[in-house]
């Protein structure tokens, strides 16, 4: 796909750098510890169908997102347990990718968190 434009938000997309994780790979400091071999990189099925590229960080954090972001009812449970591991990234590296200034994520993540809402068939409204 092409998309110019963030899936959530509707804000233009911008093309940077990335580290692999598709949660926090936009963020300040992140390429660096790529380049210092910090972390380490698996791919997750979190809901039936729907995989994501998380940091040894982020899949531990996953749980900390509010159900309601991804369309699901207040109180329902995310992240490990429930969270299946698809393979480990051998050889990750830094990439080119869109990301959402606005939203802080990678595209791969925005369409993400777009299709959970569709599967669970919720807006993603939080308050």
């Amino acid at each position: 796909m092409n998309e110019t434009h963030c899936p959530l938000c509707y804000q233009p997309l911008e093309v940077r750098e990335v580290a692999p994780c598709h949660v926090c790979g936009t963020c300040p400091g992140e390429l660096d510890h790529f380049r210092e071999g910090k972390h380490t990189y698996a791919e997750y099925e979190v809901f039936p169908g729907l995989h994501v590229v998380l940091c040894n960080i982020c899949d531990i954090e996953f749980s900390q997102y509010d159900p309601v972001y991804f369309g699901l009812p207040p109180r329902t449970r995310v992240g490990f347990p429930s969270m299946r591991l698809v393979r480990e990234l051998k050889s990750p590296a830094v990439e080119r990718d869109k990301y959402c200034p606005d939203c802080g994520y990678r595209l791969p993540f925005l369409r993400f968190v777009q299709r959970a809402r569709e599967l669970h068939g919720g807006e993603g409204r939080v308050g």
